[in-house]
């Protein structure tokens, strides 16, 4: 069988991935947060990447799939206590902005990258931990299975969230629309509670909202392009985050397992006894075009 994960150098230095089946390919840079900076399903580009802000180290990415752990959003003053004492503990979290390990998966049907806990991570996040991230080009398909370990050994619970920041390319703000929200969102430019049809209607000048309880998968389309991009998200991974930041011609479709503070309001936090573990997925799915 043909090498299907290949070091490239150029336009930047990564590792291509293509499956051996469908040609779908990924491109992945585990030293800058295991970031994910390109998706081609069925000859397709599907991600937007900013790749003049990526070569600067010392801007935050836009573009790709940013991983969000040990927390999405943010917390006051940036600060997480544990036990009386207050850790810094920045928006999103530190994992984003690690190295990971890649590896093919055994069957070579995708790539697994992996961040354990380190001297770094734990003056933020006390916590000894694994995450073991597997992604699958389907057929018309990318499915995310992530599985996060609590490592220690002692009777300590690990609180944790953990989100995805896909950003989709889009052909114009203006003319793309989402399906299958709900009727409700929380905005969080407000911290407010708002009708999502306001907030779709905003998307050209920016929005960033939180929505729970979708009673299906969440649609993303392009309606020049023709192309739509059906988020599946099972609980407990299935809080929706929409952010636009104009004019930049993206849509973050996001996954999210707690809204923003969950750690402290206790809002869907997820906790893992020692020893224990637990899987995420998710699963984009593409047709049109």
């Amino acid at each position: 069988m043909a090498m299907t994960l290949i070091q490239q150098s150029l336009p930047y230095p990564h590792w291509e991935f293509v499956h051996p089946s469908n040609g779908d390919r990924l491109r992945i840079v585990p030293e800058r947060g295991g970031l994910v900076t390109a998706w081609c399903c069925d000859g397709r580009e599907l991600l937007y990447f900013d790749q003049t802000r990526f070569a600067d180290p010392g801007k935050s990415i836009r573009g790709g799939i940013p991983v969000l752990f040990p927390i999405c959003g943010n917390l006051p003053g940036d600060m997480l206590p544990v036990d009386g004492v207050n850790h810094t503990l920045k928006q999103h979290g530190f994992a984003r902005d690690l190295p990971w390990q890649l590896q093919l998966l055994d069957d070579q049907s995708g790539i697994q990258l992996t961040l354990t806990d380190t001297e770094q991570t734990r003056a933020a996040f006390p916590f000894p931990f694994q995450v073991v991230m597997a992604l699958r080009p389907l057929a018309q398909a990318l499915e995310i299975r992530t599985t996060v370990t609590h490592t220690g050994n002692g009777s300590g619970v690990m609180p944790f969230s953990f989100g995805l920041h896909p950003y989709f390319k889009v052909t114009d703000l203006g003319c793309s629309r989402l399906e299958g929200l709900p009727p409700r969102c929380l905005n969080h430019l407000e911290m407010a509670e708002e009708d999502t049809a306001s907030q779709l209607a905003r998307l050209p000048e920016g929005v960033d909202f939180l929505c729970r309880d979708a009673e299906g998968p969440v649609t993303l389309i392009d309606q020049r392009a023709g192309i739509k991009v059906q988020l599946e998200q099972p609980a407990p991974m299935d809080l929706t985050v929409i952010w636009t930041e104009p004019p930049r011609p993206m849509i973050c479709l996001e996954p999210w397992t707690g809204p923003r503070q969950a750690l402290l309001s206790g809002d869907c936090k997820l906790q893992l006894a020692a020893g224990e573990s637990l899987e995420l997925r998710c699963t984009y799915r593409v047709s049109g075009g």
